[in-house]
């Protein structure tokens, strides 16, 4: 009997269990609730599981905000994403920089159906009367000291604080090619 590498590769792949995690700890313990019949405490199970799901996505936007410029600090808000259930879901991530007598945030916000009633406004911004800038190929509309761009239609970047030329240094470190991938 003749026995292919990749047959080989997948077999042991199918017979090795996957480590274990918090969030299929929870889910398993959400199907044994609901195979024993506890309805309730399975659908607790199951929000407790999608919020652990939520904070890794939104830990994993966060990683797409730019280091502090030079001399200056950043510091992330832990407490930017729970906000978002109340304006449609999503995830968001938001830090604060500080430096040289100035401080501006940045906000990014995803999977939120608010981003994307905003797409008409960034991609017809010039139209619209409102200062166009192209930052690492991306388009960020600019009016009254506010900066924001939408990335892949569903990804909204948001800019605010700052005189124009730091928060745009600023965002020329972030790659917008990656976060495009963002959460698929």
């Amino acid at each position: 009997m003749r026995i292919f590498p990749g047959l080989l590769t997948a077999a042991c792949l199918v017979a090795t269990p996957l480590a274990a995690d918090e969030i299929t700890d929870t889910l398993n313990s959400a199907l044994a609730a609901y195979e024993a019949g506890d309805i309730q405490y399975a659908l607790d199970e199951i929000d407790i599981a999608r919020q652990q799901l939520l904070g890794r996505k939104t830990g994993a936007l966060s990683a797409f905000l730019p280091p502090a410029p030079e001399g200056w600090t950043r510091e992330i808000d832990e407490e930017a994403a729970p906000g978002l259930a109340m304006i449609g879901g999503g995830v968001g991530a938001e830090a604060s920089y500080a430096g040289e007598g100035k401080r501006f945030a940045i906000k990014l916000m995803a999977d939120n159906p608010m981003v994307a009633s905003l797409a008409g406004v960034i991609n017809n911004a010039a139209m619209m009367g409102l200062t166009v800038e192209r930052v690492n190929r991306q388009k960020f509309a600019i009016q009254d000291g506010e900066i924001m761009g939408l990335v892949a239609n569903r990804i909204l970047v948001q800019v605010s604080g700052a005189d124009t030329e730091t928060m745009l240094a600023t965002l020329e470190k972030m790659d917008f090619k990656a976060m495009q991938g963002f959460g698929q």
